[in-house]
């Protein structure tokens, strides 16, 4: 079978739940801002929801992003660990319901991965993230065969914060050059940046064909400030880059030109997975015949 993207990310199960400012201060997260926590921490805040409306979701950064490609009728398959638990097999039907192949075992031990997403009336999404098992993904599941028949390979920068993920993620990368096929990378996150600034760059130089980040991880990898600025600066490192800029919209960078994306002014009601579905639906359209105006 021949697949459009092959995403390797930490597999998680979205846990949402709208809060007030209130609440979030209570709880004492910064607001916005992803947050790892251990299994204790994330039992006592969903214990602080205990009422509220939750509803929960197959998620993760780059899961999300290959959700999203199969939404839109496209072919994806997907590394991420899952534990043999009821939110595991949750995870795996919510994704193959969608067509999305995944081959990786479920850990034998230990919990499946939860991300609370604490949503405020402002649309503002604040992420406590517990890894669980999805910390456990490794070289041995990545699947070559399924990467020689992608056409991309979609990499979270998330998987850098545990050595065993990072591996992974090196390693499929490399059997995506091998094959000679395409790498896409997500930053992921503002703070992935000042803990692996190094290793990012080494990527951004090295093997990511496409980019994509936000305007505040573009100005903490280039130092400057004005969004084309620091798209131009990225592009003479990497041939594509896809930079959002919120309510502004996006530019992406082709070629050596700059394709501006004029935002659409819509009522935000939940911001969570805005960047991951913005990532599907270039992922998609370059994939599938689409040119990048």
């Amino acid at each position: 079978m021949q697949y459009d993207v092959y995403g390797v990310g930490n597999a998680l199960v979205d846990i949402q739940a709208r809060v007030s400012d209130a609440t979030l201060q209570k709880l004492g997260f910064a607001k916005g801002i992803m947050t790892l926590v251990d299994e204790d921490i994330q039992q006592k805040v969903l214990g602080e929801l205990d009422g509220a409306p939750i509803s929960q979701c197959a998620g993760g950064s780059a899961a999300n992003t290959i959700l999203g490609i199969a939404d839109f009728g496209g072919k994806a398959a997907y590394a991420g660990k899952v534990g043999s638990d009821m939110l595991g097999e949750f995870d795996l039907a919510d994704m193959r319901k969608l067509g999305v192949t995944i081959e990786v075992p479920p850990a034998a031990e230990g919990q499946t991965g939860t991300c609370v997403v604490l949503i405020t009336d402002d649309a503002q999404r604040t992420m406590l993230t517990n890894l669980g098992v999805s910390a456990t993904l490794s070289v041995d599941d990545i699947n070559e065969e399924h990467i020689k028949q992608s056409k991309y390979v979609y990499v979270e920068g998330y998987l850098f914060t545990g050595e065993t993920q990072k591996r992974a993620a090196y390693h499929a990368i490399e059997l995506a050059k091998k094959h000679g096929v395409k790498v896409a990378f997500t930053v992921s996150d503002p703070f992935l940046i000042n803990l692996f600034r190094d290793e990012f760059q080494e990527l951004i130089e090295g093997p990511v064909d496409l980019l994509f980040c936000n305007l505040e991880e573009a100005r903490s990898l280039t130092g400057k400030h004005d969004a084309v600025d620091c798209a131009q600066v990225i592009h003479n490192h990497v041939p594509n880059l896809a930079l959002t800029l919120g309510g502004d919209g996006s530019i992406l960078m082709h070629e050596g030109r700059v394709i501006p994306i004029e935002g659409v002014e819509v009522k935000a009601v939940d911001t969570t997975g805005a960047g991951d579905m913005y990532a599907a639906g270039i992922l998609y359209g370059i994939t599938n015949g689409l040119s990048w105006h």
